[in-house]
C-alpha cells in the first residue's frame, strides 16, 4: 500500500482536527448528537483497513496531529467519544428500557412488601387488632382502619407502602403493554413479565437470544448451580422459568423435562424477536403439544400403578 493509499484507509484522512476541541468534555447528550453527525465517532466505529500501518507517522505526516503523543491523544478522544455514543444508543433501546422498567417494578414490590411488614409490626405495639400486609397499609391510608392519636408516623408509612404498591402496579402495566412489542414470541410464551424477567436477567434480548436453551433453564438459580458444581448441591431443574404454567403445573418426577421443554422453545423464541421480529404462532403450539406429551407420561405411571395394585390384591 502506496502512502497515499494509506493516509486515505486511517482513520483519521475525512476527520477535521477541529472536532477534537471539548470532544472528551461532552456529556451523553452530546454524545448521542455525535454519533448521529460526527465524523469522528464515525470513522472509530466503521472504519476498518486490511493491513496495519505506522498510523502515527501517517497522521503526522498528514499534519493530523503534531507527534506522536498528539496523535495517541486525538486516539483516545475520539475511541472515548465512539465508546459514550454506543452506550448512549443501547442505552435508549427498547429492551434497555424494558429492563430498567422490570427491575424498577421489582423493587418497588419488594421494598413495598418490606415496608409492609414494618409497618405492621409497629402498627400492632399500639393496636392489637392491627392488620398486615399492604391491603391493611391501605385500610390506614383510606382511613378505615383507626389507630391512636399518636400513630400519625404510622399513617405516613402506609402511604408511602400504598404509593410504592401502587408504583409497582403502574410499572407492571407497562412491562405487560411494551414486552409483546419488543419480544413479541417470548411474550407470547412466558408472558409478558417473565419474558421482560428473563431478558432482564439476561441482560437484553440480544443476550437471551444468543444463550444456549440449557442456560435460559437455569437463569434465575445462579447459585443453586454454582453450589451444585461445588459438589454441595444437586443440579438445578429449573430457576425462573418454574412460575411458567407449563413447568409448576407439571409433576414434579417429570417437571425437569418441563423445564427443558419449555426453555428451548423460549431459546427459538428469542432468536426469531431477535433476528427477524416475526411472530410465530407455532411455538406456542408446538410447546403445547410437548407438554401435554410429558404430563401424560405422570398419568399413565399412574394408570400402571393402580391397575397394579388391584392385580396384587
Amino acid at each position: 500500500m502506496t502512502d497515499s493509499a494509506a493516509r486515505t484507509a486511517g482513520w483519521f484522512a475525512d476527520v477535521d482536527p477541529d472536532e477534537f476541541d471539548g470532544l472528551d468534555d461532552r456529556d451523553a447528550g452530546d454524545a448521542r448528537d455525535a454519533r448521529d453527525g460526527s465524523t469522528v465517532v464515525t470513522a472509530i466505529r466503521e472504519g476498518q483497513t486490511e493491513t496495519p500501518q505506522d498510523w502515527p507517522a501517517l497522521a503526522v505526516d498528514d499534519e493530523f496531529a503534531d507527534d506522536e503523543a498528539a496523535y495517541y491523544d486525538r486516539l483516545h478522544d475520539a475511541t472515548m467519544a465512539a465508546t459514550r455514543a454506543a452506550v448512549t444508543e443501547r442505552e435508549a433501546a427498547d429492551d434497555r428500557q424494558l429492563v430498567h422498567a422490570v427491575r424498577a417494578m421489582d423493587d418497588c414490590e419488594r421494598t413495598a412488601n418490606e415496608l409492609a411488614e414494618r409497618l405492621a409490626e409497629w402498627a400492632g405495639t399500639v393496636d392489637p387488632d392491627a392488620g398486615t400486609g399492604v391491603s391493611f397499609a391501605r385500610e390506614l391510608a383510606r382511613g378505615e382502619h383507626e389507630l391512636a392519636s399518636t400513630a400519625d408516623p404510622i399513617t405516613s408509612l402506609a402511604d408511602r407502602v400504598v404509593d410504592l404498591a401502587d408504583e409497582a402496579a403502574e410499572l407492571r402495566e407497562f412491562v405487560e403493554r411494551q414486552t409483546p412489542t419488543i419480544a413479541p414470541n417470548l411474550a407470547a410464551l412466558a408472558g409478558p413479565v417473565l419474558a421482560a424477567r428473563l431478558i432482564s436477567l439476561a441482560g437484553g434480548l440480544e443476550d437471551v437470544a444468543k444463550k444456549p436453551s440449557g442456560t435460559i433453564q437455569v437463569l434465575g438459580a445462579e447459585d443453586a448451580l454454582f453450589a451444585h458444581l461445588r459438589g454441595h448441591a444437586p443440579s438445578p431443574k429449573h430457576g425462573l422459568i418454574y412460575v411458567h404454567d407449563a413447568v409448576r403445573g407439571t409433576h414434579p418426577d417429570e417437571r425437569g423435562s418441563a423445564a427443558r421443554a419449555v426453555a428451548g422453545k423460549l431459546s427459538i423464541a428469542a432468536r426469531v424477536d431477535h433476528y427477524s421480529g416475526e411472530r410465530k404462532p407455532e411455538l406456542e403450539a408446538e410447546l403445547a403439544e410437548r407438554i401435554e406429551t410429558i404430563q401424560a407420561r405422570t398419568i399413565e405411571d399412574g394408570e400402571r400403578d393402580n391397575s397394579g395394585g388391584k392385580a396384587n390384591e
